[in-house]
């Protein structure tokens, strides 16, 4: 039996929105007439560090742990009662399995025990949508750079459910890459927003590294051969450092001084920066629009805004992007994207559901 959702789309709706995809637990409240009323963020970095990377069943257990304590804060923050809530979102997929179905279960659970729609929202439709929630959101149709994870991928958004894939990664994505070549450089986990404070610091020129797959055509992005390339540079230079003093050999990026972390660093950024730069343009000659949307953790890199901004007003384009603390995982563009799909009727089942793979294009369109 589904439950019914017969309001109006003029009128607001309250919306619950979860998201436990991976190792963020994110809670937000959305409301159709007023926007977001409140969110709460848990991050895992602490418990994942230890291991140099996230370990899927303890993701699992402590989505367990914090999920209803923040459903009940971003409750107490909006100031208002479980009877107003109107509708649940929760994000069923592409993630982790078990951290999944620990969102999917309490938020059709909650829905089931309000006797209000449920819906499971895909994670990269939620991200695609979260510069919807700023004050001058994008208008449809136009290219969104995907760069959260393990997904980097340019799609042609017509509408909500309308996208055409235009590209993707072949192998490491960008978030990936940024995340390997952190644990070459030994910075802490998560290494990605290590590698661009670090940069930031980095003296430009001093190397120069490939912008992969932009001397041929099309739209996919492959950045396994530039990870491969910082690997070798950082090997020669500790050969060149070991030779030059003891002659001892030695295997790891230690030997470098903080300079040379840093110009390393900024090279590799440059090198990602520039070949998403280079697609985007390609993206937007070959759909003929004039506006990318970023979004995803990636999208917070403070270059890559700068330089896509500047990129595209060359172009006659513009670019349109979260605020930083969307950017991430968070349970605000889940509450977003799931509010459109109950307004537009789309509810789910009493079935539990989460997909680990999901493919974007499949998702059913939501009528303007």
């Amino acid at each position: 039996m589904r439950p019914s959702f017969t309001r109006s789309r003029k009128l607001p709706v309250i919306v619950l929105g979860i998201e436990t995809s991976c190792d963020e637990t994110g809670v937000a409240l959305y409301d159709t007439e007023r926007g977001l009323l409140a969110d709460a963020l848990y991050s895992q970095v602490d418990i994942h560090a230890e291991w140099g990377g996230v370990i899927p069943e303890l993701a699992s257990r402590d989505h367990i742990r914090k999920t209803i304590p923040l459903v009940r804060e971003v409750i107490a923050k909006a100031g208002i009662e479980n009877s107003q809530i109107e509708g649940v979102a929760y994000t069923a997929g592409p993630g982790l399995i078990g951290a999944l179905l620990v969102g999917a279960s309490i938020g059709r659970s909650l829905a089931m025990g309000w006797g209000v729609p449920a819906v499971g929202v895909h994670h990269m439709e939620g991200h695609l949508l979260a510069p919807m929630l700023e004050d001058e959101p994008p208008a449809f149709p136009f290219v969104a750079l995907l760069i959260s994870g393990g997904h980097t991928q340019l799609v042609r958004v017509g509408g909500i459910g309308r996208y055409e894939l235009l590209g993707e990664s072949l192998d490491d994505a960008a978030g990936e890459a940024f995340d390997k070549v952190g644990k070459m450089l030994g910075l802490p986990y998560p290494g990605g927003p290590h590698v661009a404070k670090l940069a930031q610091s980095g003296t430009a020129g001093r190397y120069k590294f490939p912008r992969p797959m932009t001397n041929r055509p099309g739209l996919d992005f492959s950045f396994s051969g530039l990870k491969t390339f910082v690997r070798n540079t950082i090997a020669d230079e500790v050969k060149a450092r070991s030779e030059a003093t003891s002659g001892a050999n030695s295997e790891t990026s230690g030997e470098l001084d903080e300079q040379t972390r840093a110009d390393i660093a900024f090279a590799f950024e440059d090198a990602v920066v520039s070949t998403l730069a280079i697609k985007c343009r390609r993206a937007l000659e070959h759909t003929g629009l004039k506006t990318v949307v970023i979004a995803g953790g990636v999208s917070a890199n403070l270059r890559l805004r700068a330089v896509l901004e500047q990129s595209l007003a060359q172009q006659g384009g513009k670019l349109f992007s979260a605020r930083l603390e969307l950017c991430t995982d968070n349970g605000a563009m889940i509450a977003y994207a799931g509010a459109q799909r109950l307004l537009a009727g789309q509810a789910e089942d009493l079935a539990i559901k989460a997909q680990p793979r999901w493919n974007l294009e499949t998702l059913p369109p939501v009528k303007p």
